[in-house]
């Protein structure tokens, strides 16, 4: 495998203790008692995931980036794993006027996305209304947020999210003026 190959160091990191390679993808049996019915098939271990067209995402990156120019967010956990584009469900720093907020967020995506590649893009925004649920896992020791756990817990929201149509709740780009 090129990149690897006749590197010991490279190899050594490409593989396991037992000799297995470390795809990153997670899974469990089938059927616990029985291990040969194979296993089923459970994410990514890492954040980073590949969406529908085989381009690869990296989350930490593309979160961070999204924070910074959406400025009216204090959190978002990136989507779109084996789908047609990324979305972010997203947590806003202010509620005062939500009409106000899916307008500014929404142009703001818009500038966003200009000039970028579909790994850099993000298509969708669902606002949520509940914070993180330290209980359920969406929050770790160090007080970030988990966005395997997040995405686990609110699946029906991601689903909502890239629904096809996009529902009204769905925040898409648009332009200054609102069109989207």
């Amino acid at each position: 495998m090129p990149g690897y190959l006749g590197d010991p160091a490279l190899t050594a990191a490409a593989f396991d203790e037992e000799g297995f390679y470390r795809t990153g993808d997670a899974g469990r049996p089938v059927d616990e008692e029985d291990p040969c019915r194979g296993l089923v098939f459970e994410g990514r271990i890492a954040e980073d995931f590949k969406l529908a067209t085989g381009t690869w995402v990296r989350v930490g990156t593309l979160r961070a980036s999204l924070l910074a120019a959406l400025g009216a967010l204090s959190e978002a956990v990136i989507t779109g794993s084996g789908r047609a584009c990324a979305g972010a469900l997203v947590w806003p720093r202010r509620t005062a006027d939500p009409v106000s907020l899916r307008h500014d967020l929404a142009r703001a995506l818009a500038r966003f996305n200009a000039g970028q590649r579909s790994s850099r893009r993000v298509e969708r925004l669902l606002l949520m209304t509940e914070p993180p649920d330290p209980t359920a896992g969406e929050v770790t020791d160090k007080g970030s947020v988990s966005q395997l756990q997040v995405l686990r817990n609110r699946a029906e929201l991601v689903d909502l999210l890239h629904r096809d149509p996009p529902p009204p709740e769905v925040i898409l780009p648009a332009d200054e003026k609102g069109a989207r």
